[in-house]
């Protein structure tokens, strides 16, 4: 067993106290747990902005020659829609739920390179405020797609500022990505506790584990595509040849594909733990599904030219294999999660039903998603509504429940009270109701040939009711976000005003460790002189329980 030192207190860099709730203790903290929060908190915020930029876009497609937004504002809102939920909601808020639980799940009292943690922070923030700054240019935001293919993003197809500082916030924001990704990976490898072996680590660490090593290896592409891109909006020369043209596309989707596992493994990893927790029982399949993640990291570097069928530069035979491939990795997740779920005895709590409902979701974004890796179909729905529904059955359906299942699972544990348990289940069912209505029929659009990043279409098209459908189903998803945020401020207030129940330090009877420390945690994460239980397994609290009552009922 292992004691932790006692508490310390936050200093400045002149080695003055800071008091823990004053502004500059936040802005300036080396607590792991502060900074995951800032990130997560961050994300969060972002993703409401984003959600407001997609219900205009649902606005002005919900019928046919509709003129409520204008064409390059609306090519300005996909774009920002896009980058914005990519490179500053959904692979930030997993780095950050990284940051805030590694350290407790190993049982470390910090995260490795806390000042290079918070550094990351800090440029994710500036490099999302650059980029949203491009709406306040006389030309406005960038308008090119998230990808930004040359020329259409050179000087002469893109003129004006806001393709510039776009170009510098999602710098500025991926490297700070890069830097919190570093930071959780040496955490894991050297600073974990006693007994807490490679092959004890909780799922979501391995997740963590597979997730920084593509966020390690893929993300400095994105770095040189960008810095590409760059030049050649300084010196036109650069894309004069279509070699640079299609060199782009390939740097840039190296970058592209591992950045969907980034945004997945987190989630998944979160609605394992949720599941077992849920269940009552161990995860099933622990160290198949351990390899399956660094399986699926490393086959994710090798199926980038998948989207680049249709410009005849990929070798289609390999990059259809290694896309087929994926599912191998894939199957041993899906197995695992339901050989836990099965026989087990479920307690439907709201973290439960939004992990419930991940699976068959995101299985819905997985299948199309080897669809579009085969080459035969790909060449009928590139570039169509049936590309927009599987990326969002991906990252919506998928990843953004699993994202939820993880807010109201750890919530307790950050703050010390429970999210409103009927406001959580008005939240579920609205998502559910929201995320297919608006995007299930996408796919039928992208079918009959509606093509993506149109801002209107003719009324003889025949598209009409499908998209005033997907209109509806945004209205819902809009009415869930709503009570999910009224959930968060009220159950805050009430906490603030000391009149919300506590929780207790592990409410839901889970089984790593940081439910074996206070809720909220103290500064260094478990109270001094309390010992931490056991590491036998990679449920040691639920090890812990089962060891009890075995010797509860010898007695």
């Amino acid at each position: 067993m292992t004691v932790v030192p006692p508490t310390e207190t936050q200093r400045d860099d002149a080695g003055r106290p800071v008091p823990p709730g004053s502004w500059l203790g936040w802005v300036s903290t080396t607590d792991h747990k502060r900074i995951g929060l800032l990130t997560a908190g961050t994300s969060l915020v972002l993703m409401l902005f984003m959600g407001v930029l997609a219900l205009l876009m649902r606005g002005q497609l919900a019928q046919p020659e509709e003129t409520f937004l204008g064409a390059q504002v609306y090519d300005q809102l996909f774009t920002i829609h896009g980058s914005g939920m990519i490179y500053l909601v959904m692979t930030p808020f997993a780095l950050g739920l990284g940051v805030y639980l590694v350290p407790l799940q190993i049982g470390a009292p910090g995260i490795a390179l806390p000042r290079l943690t918070l550094l990351g922070y800090w440029l994710y923030t500036l490099g999302s405020l650059t980029v949203l700054a491009g709406f306040l240019t006389p030309t406005g935001a960038h308008a090119d797609g998230w990808f930004s293919y040359p020329p259409m993003a050179d000087s002469e197809h893109s003129p004006g500022a806001g393709t510039d500082l776009w170009i510098a916030g999602v710098l500025l924001a991926v490297t700070g990505s890069i830097l919190q990704g570093w930071a959780v990976l040496w955490t894991i490898l050297r600073r974990r506790t006693l007994g807490m072996t490679m092959l004890r680590l909780p799922v979501f660490c391995w997740a963590m584990i597979a997730t920084c090593l593509m966020v390690i290896g893929a993300f400095p592409a994105l770095l040189a595509a960008l810095t590409l891109l760059a030049v050649g909006r300084a010196d036109a020369s650069v894309f004069a040849s279509n070699v640079w043209n299609i060199g782009y596309q390939h740097i840039f989707w190296f970058y592209g594909h591992p950045v969907v596992y980034v945004m997945f493994f987190p989630y998944l990893a979160a609605v394992a733990e949720v599941l077992a927790v849920f269940s009552g029982r161990r995860f099933f399949g622990y160290r198949g599904t351990a390899l399956s993640l660094l399986v699926f990291a490393a086959l994710s570097m090798s199926v980038w030219g998948h989207h680049m069928f249709a410009t005849g530069q990929a070798a289609n035979d390999y990059y259809s294999l290694t896309s087929i491939a994926l599912l191998v990795p894939a199957g041993v997740e899906y197995f695992g999660m339901l050989g836990t779920i099965l026989g087990g005895r479920l307690r439907l709590r709201t973290p439960m039903l939004f992990a419930l409902a991940f699976v068959p979701q995101f299985l819905i974004g997985g299948l199309t998603g080897i669809m579009v890796g085969t080459p035969v179909i790909d060449y009928h729905v590139t570039d169509s509504y049936f590309v927009v529904a599987h990326l969002h059955y991906v990252l919506f359906a998928g990843s953004a429940f699993g994202l939820f299942a993880a807010v109201y699972f750890w919530f307790p544990k950050v703050t010390g009270t429970l999210l409103d348990e009927g406001m959580g289940r008005l939240h579920f069912w609205l998502l559910v109701i929201g995320t297919n209505l608006t995007f299930l029929p996408m796919f039928a659009l992208g079918y009959l040939g509606m093509p993506r990043r149109v801002v209107t279409y003719a009324a003889f098209d025949g598209f009409g009711l499908l998209n005033l459908l997907a209109g509806a189903g945004a209205a819902f998803l809009a009415a869930g976000m709503t009570v999910f945020v009224v959930n968060v401020l009220h159950t805050l207030r009430r906490r603030h005003l000391g009149r919300a129940r506590p929780a207790g330090d592990d409410p839901w009877e889970a089984h790593t460790l940081e439910w074996a420390t206070t809720s909220p945690p103290p500064r260094l994460n478990f109270p001094a002189g309390r010992p931490l239980p056991p590491v036998t397994s990679f449920a040691p609290l639920l090890d812990l329980r089962r060891r009890e009552q075995r010797e509860g009922s010898a007695v």
